[in-house]
């Protein structure tokens, strides 16, 4: 019972290192993301400004400055889903120091 309750705190001691480091790499990746907002938007307002110099119809102005800045928002869009991950995984890790220390109490009061 003793060597249960050691490797159990040893994994809630594991998973807690684990939870701090993906806290550092998910600011990280939260930056990333904000940053990538920030070019794809700039670059579009650029691009319809561009556009309504050029004289191109305002109804599909827009839509053709979003297509011309895609590769952008493509990379907008992974960035977002990479932080999104990161939140989950961090999220994942919670559960399981939660778990594990469910565990540890049940196994101290037994």
């Amino acid at each position: 019972m003793a060597l249960d309750m050691i490797d159990i705190g040893q994994e809630i001691y594991t998973a807690a290192k684990r939870l701090q480091k993906s806290g550092d790499k998910l600011f990280t990746l939260a930056r990333e993301y904000a940053e990538a907002e920030q070019q794809y938007r700039k670059a579009l307002g650029i691009e319809i400004m561009k556009l309504r110099d050029a004289k191109v119809q305002v109804s599909i102005v827009g839509d053709v400055a979003r297509a011309n800045v895609s590769d952008l928002k493509f990379k907008r869009d992974m960035a977002e889903y990479k932080y999104k991950a990161g939140r989950d995984k961090s999220q994942a890790l919670q559960a399981e120091i939660s778990a594990l220390q469910s565990i540890y109490r049940n196994q101290t009061d037994m």
